[in-house]
């Protein structure tokens, strides 16, 4: 069967026997209602995705063939519209497992190819911490993360690659078994919130330098991991391997995990919680206190901030007007709360640098976008967070500043999200949350990656390209994720579409919809013994 994408670029997707069907399936769940391919005997038939394809500006044509199933084509030559970014795609984030089994990977072979074609130029690969060293302190397996790495470079791609100290709860990846086994003994190893409730998907950031790892700090552990990880991939780093970014946090990102549970979309999500009340982060605040004169004050964090899901008028700490935030007191904790979150992402950005600094790689750090109730003089979000960023203070200098003394880029989620599309009582603004960044980043000359945050959100592509190619250079932008989804005909024809408009923003006369769509509906495969399709 040979399937040719019509678009400017003239990719072509041809003679392969791995469908868009087998690649959702291969990537997990199928749902009936985003077949592209029937379960007829014998045949192939495209789904009523006519209109989708209409939109998307494609014609799609089928044919069998009587050759090896292969894929072959040459990528088109990206404009100068993308001069300045980079697209990659994010693997999935159960790629590897076991740290020997390599998943899905006949579809992410067939789906690397694909993003060749379109002339995407990489993909993210997620590095678990909890899935390399997982048995026991110092031993590695990295043979299935290698197995990707050598699979991307045949595929003439590159690769980004991120190393996750954190943990997933979907797909649920933990910490390593020998660190969740000292914590049943020292569960303050964790970040600890006001009600005494342990948040297990990272370490705290108190016990950065604390021996409480069989003998060893958490720094000195990340230290042996990265420095494994450039030993078993010396042959990719450079070449292959064009960026590392280093995790910092919950979900890699530097903050402290203030909400738990992210809001459902369409919700209006809490101000989040304060996370300072595990021994050691107390221990810090109580010296900090004392130092400053006033040890009543480091006996906790403060009494009078709302719970994860209240808004900030719930109580007095975050409100507009004559809110805790403002009082002496206020900017006393803040400012501590706030220095001890970058002060732990200058040990990490540091220690990769001093690994990675000479390996011809770029070395990244993600910093999260808390837009909620960015438009409250408080900004109580970012706050939780551990960004002093209110109304009258530019909370984000500090982590300008410690990225560009470590060289170090920053990765923005979020840049898919629009003012429009947020609920109107949440006071939300990523677009000025992420305009300020960009204008902090760039006073500080620090370059900005970009990634989103939800595949397939309503104008989400639109958001993204508006982003990739405004006043504000982005380095590489990198979307998340393949699986089943990004392959389904109500995703893929859009993503195909999204790459060929960045590639060549003027449409050619050629490539508008039209309104006859050049699709054979289906195709008769019995007569012909050497055409058939791979099952999951």
């Amino acid at each position: 069967m040979e399937v040719s994408v019509m678009s400017s670029s003239q990719a072509k997707i041809c003679k392969t026997e791995l469908g868009l069907r087998d690649l959702r399936s291969c990537f997990g769940r199928n749902n009936d209602q985003n077949k592209i391919f029937s379960r007829r005997p014998n045949t192939v038939s495209f789904d009523s995705q006519i209109s989708r394809l209409r939109k998307a500006g494609l014609r799609f044509t089928v044919k069998a063939v009587d050759s090896e199933p292969i894929l072959e084509a040459k990528s088109s030559t990206s404009s100068k519209s993308l001069d300045r970014s980079r697209l990659f795609v994010g693997l999935p984030l159960d790629v590897v497992s076991d740290g020997t089994t390599f998943n899905h990977a006949r579809a992410i072979s067939a789906g690397l190819k694909a993003l060749k074609l379109l002339g995407v130029e990489g993909v993210e690969l997620p590095v678990w911490w909890g899935v390399v060293e997982n048995e026991e302190m110092g031993k590695y397996n990295w043979s299935g993360y290698l197995a990707v790495a050598e699979m991307v470079q045949k595929a003439g791609l590159k690769l980004h690659v991120s190393l996750c100290f954190h943990a997933s709860s979907e797909p649920k990846i933990q910490l390593p078994k020998w660190v969740m086994k000292i914590a049943e003994s020292q569960s303050s190893i964790f970040f600890t919130d006001r009600s005494g409730q342990h948040y297990q998907g990272c370490l705290s950031l108190a016990v950065d330098n604390l021996a409480v790892l069989d003998g060893k700090t958490p720094i000195q552990v990340y230290q042996d991991f990265c420095e494994s990880f450039k030993a078993e991939f010396s042959p990719f780093i450079g070449s292959t391997i064009k960026g590392i970014s280093m995790g910092l946090g919950p979900d890699g990102e530097l903050r402290y995990p203030s909400h738990h549970k992210p809001a459902r979309s369409g919700t209006i999500a809490g101000v989040g919680e304060f996370q300072c009340y595990d021994t050691n982060m107390l221990n810090l605040l109580k010296q900090h206190a004392e130092a400053n004169g006033n040890p009543l004050w480091g006996l906790g964090g403060p009494h009078d901030a709302p719970t994860y899901d209240q808004p900030p008028i719930s109580n007095n700490f975050f409100k507009d007007h004559g809110g805790s935030w403002e009082s002496s007191y206020g900017n006393f904790f803040l400012s501590w709360y706030s220095s001890q979150l970058v002060s732990h992402g200058n040990r990490l950005l540091s220690l990769a640098s001093s690994i990675f600094g000479d390996s011809k790689v770029d070395v990244y750090g993600k910093v999260p976008l808390m837009h909620s109730w960015y438009k409250t003089r408080a900004h109580p979000s970012e706050l939780t967070a551990g960004f002093y960023n209110t109304a009258s203070r530019d909370g984000y200098e500090a982590v300008a500043e410690m990225f560009a003394r470590n060289s170090c880029k920053i990765i923005l989620p979020g840049m898919d999200l629009s003012d429009e599309q947020q609920p109107h009582n949440s006071l939300s603004s990523p677009e000025s949350l992420l305009a300020q960044i960009q204008t902090t980043c760039n006073k500080h000359e620090v370059e900005i990656a970009g990634q989103n945050l939800a595949s397939g959100a309503p104008g989400g592509l639109e958001q993204i390209k508006k982003n990739m190619l405004g006043e504000n250079p982005i380095d590489l932008f990198t979307y998340q994720r393949m699986g089943a989804h990004f392959f389904s005909p109500e995703h893929f024809p859009w993503f195909t579409e999204f790459v060929r408009s960045l590639n060549q923003p003027e449409l050619h006369p050629d490539d508008l919809p039209s309104e006859e769509v050049q699709a054979i509906e289906s195709v008769q495969t019995s007569s012909d013994p050497n055409i058939h399709l791979q099952t999951a």
